[in-house]
């Protein structure tokens, strides 16, 4: 019961970032680059001062924390950009299909045979992605905008995969953070650095608890269950942002959207929950 209840707090998290994120930068209240900065400022502070306090040391220079900090670097950075122009739904959609299908494709590298049924789920999983990336007059989604948000989910992917294995995962977590800080200040200092109260307010927020103790929380889930569960439970943050932009943000549904986000859903769903 614990598990479930810190899971499903690690989700809403998950989804409160593209909430949070979107209607700061969308709503002109900050600059992406900005809003990145001070989210991961917030973040480093509040969970390295957490780590301090609990006696614990930071594993800066260690050469694992390469990947932690480059991989959380491109996923901040897609991520805050990617919201000048996507709904936070579609955003959240993008983010986590392309997540699922390339931890999907890591684990088949890995020796990790797919099954007839994994395969399936897949492909359907990459038709959902397709449909809603589909260039053309009917299409919902601005091609930067999903660009960047799959280069965001390739980070998360990476980021995710890397933290299998943290022994602290709330140092862990504080050190990928104070380490991407500077690369994220470097790719981004030219991107909107203009900010207000409100914009500051939700980046801090954003940084300080969905994200730093959001980060720690899925670190510690992590090591409690199952590759395939992990992936499935994921799921459920599309599905929380949708809902939750339509009712917070006033984001109008289209069909695709919602097709799509079936296809996505769906396809993984039915993949990672699989015998094998």
């Amino acid at each position: 019961m614990r598990l479930i209840l810190l899971t499903l707090i690690t989700m809403c998290a998950f989804a409160a970032n593209s909430l949070l994120t979107r209607a700061a930068v969308e709503g002109g209240h900050i600059g992406p680059g900005a809003f990145a900065v001070l989210r991961v400022a917030a973040g480093a502070m509040t969970l390295g001062s957490i780590a301090l306090l609990r006696g614990a040391t930071l594993p800066l220079l260690r050469r694992v924390r390469i990947v932690g900090a480059v991989s959380l670097t491109a996923y901040m950075v897609g991520f805050s950009m990617a919201y000048m122009t996507l709904d936070a739904g579609l955003g959240a959609l993008i983010l986590f299909g392309v997540t699922q299908i390339t931890m999907f494709g890591h684990a088949a590298i890995t020796g990790q045979v797919p099954t007839a049924r994994q395969v399936t789920g897949a492909c359907v999983a990459f038709c959902g992605l397709v449909l809603v990336l589909w260039p053309g007059e009917e299409s919902v989604t601005d091609p930067a905008g999903a660009a960047l948000m799959c280069l965001a989910g390739l980070g998360w992917a990476a980021y995710t995969i890397a933290g299998r294995t943290a022994a602290d995962p709330l140092a862990t977590t504080g050190a990928n953070f104070i380490l991407c800080l500077p690369l994220i200040a470097v790719l981004l200092y030219k991107s909107g650095l203009e900010a207000d109260q409100t914009g500051m307010f939700l980046a801090v927020v954003c940084g300080a608890v969905t994200s730093g103790l959001g980060y720690a929380l899925w670190y510690s889930v992590l090591r409690q269950m199952q590759g395939a569960t992990a992936a499935v439970v994921q799921l459920s943050v599309p599905v929380i942002a949708i809902i939750a932009g339509a009712v917070m943000l006033g984001e109008v549904v289209t069909p695709i959207v919602m097709i799509a986000a079936a296809l996505v859903v769906g396809g993984i769903g039915w993949s990672v929950t699989a015998k094998r």
